[in-house]
């Protein structure tokens, strides 16, 4: 089960009230086939806890990889995922899809 909105920005929020270092990434554009839509949510903590979808397989281990670095630096980025030859099958996009998430530090 996804959980909603409401319950991954609760727990972003509550993360970060208990001092972990948290990051939220939020799908901003799709084209073609994508497995989430626009605005979906994952939160990041700094031990690589997360709850949320914002594309799934490897895609999301990705973005969580790339929130432990936004948790460490403080500087937000735009990852983009898509079809590029053999990359599509390793991120997961092999349905012809690309997706922009955007990945920030919550204070």
């Amino acid at each position: 089960m996804i959980s909603t909105d409401t319950d991954i920005l609760a727990t972003a929020e509550s993360w970060a009230k208990a001092g972990r270092g948290v990051a939220l990434a939020t799908v901003i554009e799709t084209w073609g086939s994508a497995p989430r839509p626009v605005g979906s949510h994952l939160v990041i903590d700094e031990e690589g806890n997360f709850l949320g979808s914002v594309s799934g397989g490897c895609v999301e281990g990705a973005v969580v990889e790339e929130a432990a670095d936004v948790i460490a630096d403080g500087q937000a980025r735009t990852l983009e995922f898509g079809v590029a030859d053999e990359t599509a099958w390793k991120v997961g996009l092999s349905c012809g899809g690309r997706i922009r998430v955007y990945v920030e530090k919550v204070q």
